[in-house]
């Protein structure tokens, strides 16, 4: 029901790259990430609320995907069930 849609995934030297269509119910439209290895190098959430969308993609980089998962699974805003960092999440969930 929340889940996001993989709108692209490639590997450019040894970076992988993905985008993904969130759910429709939160501010956020699209996440962009690329993983090297078991790690975050980079974060996009399009549209959202701008401060907290860049804020959690900053304190995601750098860190294992697998503890980006489990800090962010389940987050909910203003009760949808789901939200900007759940959906990211999710994005990432399907990468591994």
């Amino acid at each position: 029901m929340f889940d996001v849609s993989k709108l692209s995934d490639t590997v450019e030297n040894g970076v992988r790259k993905a985008s993904f269509k969130t759910c429709g119910v939160t501010c956020s439209t699209q996440i962009n990430v690329e993983v090297e290895g078991d790690t975050v190098r980079r974060v996009e959430i399009v549209k959202g609320c701008d401060g907290n969308t860049k804020g959690v993609a900053r304190l995601c980089e750098g860190r294992k995907v697998q503890d980006v998962i489990d800090m962010l699974s389940g987050i909910d805003c203003k009760g949808r069930g789901t939200s900007c960092p759940d959906q990211l999440a999710r994005a990432l969930k399907q990468l591994q």
